[in-house]
């Protein structure tokens, strides 16, 4: 009986220690999301929990509530950033995602409209590797918390045994649980800070994916079985200064083999390679052609206020590997 007290009252205290860097972001919704004093001024909380992006106030752990100025969201990993003015607020201790097993005990911590705290207690169901979100976020890490995403829980922390957060809370496929972690956090902050979106790679095609013929394949000594051919080239665009043409088919890029439009997104993904050039391999009248390509920084358009519907998808499914339809030739 004493252990359980123990363990109880250790509980009870490490959500009133790691609850002390949870707020409440009012965002005109009925029920408000936490979010998570991830740095000093800084609070991140789940995007798709959001009706606006202006007129935000947070609860503080000490019933203060403060105004919010939004720094840059992504729907693509949930992670919304706001900034708050110079007041004295506890920080987050951020802990190391990938130290989790799966049947560690975890907490999920939360903080309603009114500023008093909640918790909810279970433990990592699942664990693997990296993924992309429906919309094309990488994530670091897949971790699902078996624990109940009551309301006003997204955007709150995920807490290890010792008191760290070790990422964030979303929605999963019918309301269950995932967890971002808190490297993607990190760098999905560090890039908003910066520029208030995440920059993506562009290279200006329409593509969609092709059969190669094993005889091809042979003579070229391609590996997959499909390759992505190009059905239209932006004018001036990077593909287009690159010398790619209508009817090429990309193999590889960056050295890593592409079968299909969602393996070249997964590349494009990758902020670390806006702005280099790289080299790619495209089948061009039965011959591998090798080319160099700038890549350029994908458009963004700021939108005033979330998409709901299209976000509601984001997080319905996990894969580690490819996402998207088989088949688009939208522009990459």
């Amino acid at each position: 009986m004493s252990s359980l007290l123990e363990l109880s009252n250790s509980l009870a205290d490490t959500v009133e220690q790691a609850g002390s860097a949870v707020v409440a972001v009012n965002a005109g919704t009925r029920i408000s999301p936490s979010g998570i004093l991830w740095r000093h001024g800084i609070v991140v909380t789940s995007d798709e929990s959001l009706q606006r992006y202006d007129e935000i106030t947070v609860t503080l752990s000490d019933g203060r509530s403060v105004a919010a100025t939004h720094l840059g969201h992504d729907s693509s990993t949930d992670i919304a950033v706001f900034q708050l003015p110079d007041v004295e607020t506890p920080v987050a201790k951020i802990g190391d995602a990938t130290t989790l097993k799966v049947g560690n005990l975890v907490l999920g911590i939360a903080r309603s409209n009114e500023g008093e705290l909640r918790a909810a207690m279970g433990a990592v169901s699942a664990i693997s590797g990296a993924w992309r979100s429906m919309s094309g976020g990488n994530i670091d890490q897949f971790i699902r918390p078996d624990i109940n995403l009551y309301p006003g829980f997204a955007g709150g922390p995920l807490v290890d045994a010792a008191g760290y957060v070790v990422g964030m809370n979303t929605s999963g496929r019918r309301g269950t649980a995932l967890t971002i972690p808190a490297a993607t956090v990190n760098r999905v902050i560090d890039q908003l800070i910066a520029k208030g979106h995440i920059a993506r790679g562009y290279l200006g095609v329409g593509m969609q994916p092709v059969r190669l013929p094993d005889n091809l394949k042979t003579a070229l000594n391609l590996t997959a079985a499909t390759g992505v051919i190009v059905v239209n080239v932006e004018s001036a665009g990077p593909a287009d200064n690159a010398g790619v043409q209508l009817g090429d088919v990309l193999v590889t890029f960056d050295g890593t083999t592409v079968s299909d439009t969602a393996d070249v997104m997964a590349l494009l993904n990758s902020s670390d390679r806006v702005g280099k050039t790289v080299p790619m391999q495209v089948v061009r009248g039965g011959v591998l052609v090798e080319l160099a390509i700038a890549v350029g920084e994908r458009p963004f358009e700021q939108s005033p206020r979330p998409e709901r519907a299209e976000k509601a998808n984001d997080f319905s499914h996990h894969r580690r590997g490819r996402h998207g339809r088989r088949g688009s030739s939208h522009s990459r």
